[in-house]
């Protein structure tokens, strides 16, 4: 199998990598493959990156009263709005 069929092989499983939820067996062939394919290190690189980032940036959304309000009654969830 060429090199980068492996890499095409381990492309769907990086996210879970990075997250730590593989089994030790399949983590220990990652991280032997990237120790020989400088592309997936990057791939992973700046995946764990964009992770980081995101966490330590990310503002959760917020929608003022009234605009929440038109939405919920334009969708006829009015009673679904919390009483204040």
């Amino acid at each position: 199998m060429a090199h980068t069929d492996n890499c095409r092989d381990w492309l769907g499983s990086l996210s879970d990598f990075v997250d730590g939820e593989l089994q030790d067996a399949l983590c220990a062939e990652i991280e032997r493959h990237m120790a020989d394919c400088a592309d997936c290190r990057v791939v992973v690189d700046t995946l764990r990156k964009t992770i980081d980032l995101y966490q330590r940036t990310a503002v959760p959304p917020t929608m003022p009263q009234e605009v929440r309000e038109r939405l919920y009654r334009r969708l006829d969830l009015a009673d679904c709005l919390p009483r204040m």
